[in-house]
C-alpha cells in the first residue's frame, strides 16, 4: 500500500537498533535492587514509557524526585554499558540504507524517543545520523510521555512538518498508540514485539525490518510504498 507523506519521524529504541531487551534486563536488575523481583517478561509487558513516570507508578512517594532522576540516570548508565559493545551487530538490517535514501530524496526526518537525551544521542551520533535527521526529541523535551503524542508533536515542528503529514516507524504498543493519537500512520517493526500484541491498535503495516521499503520524491511530496 502506496502512502504520501511530508517527512519521516522515528523511534530510535527497538526501532533503529535492536536493543529493548538489553533496556529489559536493565530495568530487571534495578527494580530488583529497589526491592521489585520482576520476570522479564513482566518487565516487557509493564516497564515502558519515560522513566521518571515508570518509577513514580511503581512506588508513589517512596522516592524523591531527585532520587528518582538518580535512579533512572543508574539504569541508564548501565544500558550503554552493556549495549556499546553490541550496538554494531543489532542494528536493525536496512535502517542506514533506508536513512540515507531518504536523505538523498530530501526528505525531512526528525526523532521523537522516550529515552533520555544520553541514550538518544548515544545511538544517533554511533550511527553517524545526526547530520541526516533535522530534529531530535527525547524524554527531557516533553512533560507526558508516550501514548501522549507530544514527542511526536515536537519532533515534526522541529522540522516545519504538519504532524499528520508524517510517517511514523515505531516498535512498541505504547509508541504505535502515540501514532494514533497524533493521526499518523504508523509502521510497526516486529523487532520487540509480535503483531497480536497490537489488536487494539492501527497499524498500517509490520515488518521485520527496513528491507524493502521503496522510496520516491512525488509532485507534492514523498510516496512510500510498502
Amino acid at each position: 500500500m502506496p502512502l504520501t507523506f511530508q517527512a519521516l519521524l522515528f523511534d530510535i529504541d527497538g526501532t533503529l537498533v535492536n536493543n529493548m531487551m538489553v533496556h529489559h534486563r536493565a530495568w530487571q536488575r534495578k527494580l530488583k535492587e529497589l526491592g521489585l523481583d520482576y520476570s522479564l517478561e513482566r518487565v516487557k509487558e509493564e516497564i515502558h514509557g519515560v522513566n521518571l513516570e515508570i518509577l513514580e507508578r511503581l512506588f508513589g512517594d517512596r522516592f524523591t524526585h531527585e532520587e528518582r532522576v538518580q535512579i533512572a540516570w543508574d539504569k541508564e548508565a548501565a544500558y550503554r554499558e552493556i549495549f556499546a559493545e553490541e550496538l554494531a551487530e543489532n542494528i536493525v538490517p536496512g535502517t542506514l540504507e533506508f536513512i540515507e535514501r531518504a536523505s538523498e530524496l530530501g526528505i525531512p526526518m526528525a526523532v521523537g524517543t522516550a529515552g533520555p537525551e544520553e541514550n538518544a544521542f548515544f545511538i544517533v551520533d554511533a550511527l553517524h545520523l545526526r547530520p541526516r535527521l533535522g530534529h531530535v526529541v527525547h524524554s527531557g523535551m516533553v512533560s507526558k510521555g508516550k501514548p501522549d503524542p507530544e514527542v511526536f508533536q515536537q519532533a515534526a515542528d522541529g522540522i516545519n512538518v504538519k504532524l499528520q503529514d508524517c510517517i511514523i516507524f515505531e516498535d512498541s504498543v505504547t509508541g504505535a498508540k502515540a501514532a494514533n493519537n497524533a493521526g499518523c500512520p504508523v509502521v510497526v517493526l516486529t523487532t520487540s514485539h509480535v503483531e497480536a500484541e497490537f489488536e487494539s491498535v492501527e497499524v498500517v503495516n509490520f515488518r521485520p525490518d527496513f528491507t524493502g521499503f521503496r522510496l520516491s520524491k512525488v509532485k507534492h511530496g514523498f510516496l512510500l510504498e510498502l
